[in-house]
């Protein structure tokens, strides 16, 4: 169980997928691993926190740490509106 008494953390589980690709890359060479995941966990993370506020997105912003405008320019580039 993770730290928080609830299961696997989410650091353990991106450990437990990475391992996960690596090992089904069998020992192929990888570029562009952060870009790959940051694009793999930003959309849904944004997607969960809108749905979480009810689509409110100051209190998203407010939520992630992020400005108003910052979010709705990472929202047009995963086509989340």
């Amino acid at each position: 169980m993770g730290s928080d008494g609830q299961g696997i953390v989410l650091k353990e589980q991106v450990k437990i997928a990475l391992n996960k690709y690596f090992a089904e890359l069998n020992g192929e060479n990888t570029v562009g691993l952060y870009a790959m995941v940051m694009a793999e966990v930003e959309k849904p993370l944004l997607e969960t926190v809108l749905n979480h506020t009810g689509g409110n997105q100051s209190k998203a912003a407010q939520i992630l740490g992020l400005s108003r405008s910052t979010l709705r320019k990472k929202l047009k580039q995963y086509g989340i509106e």
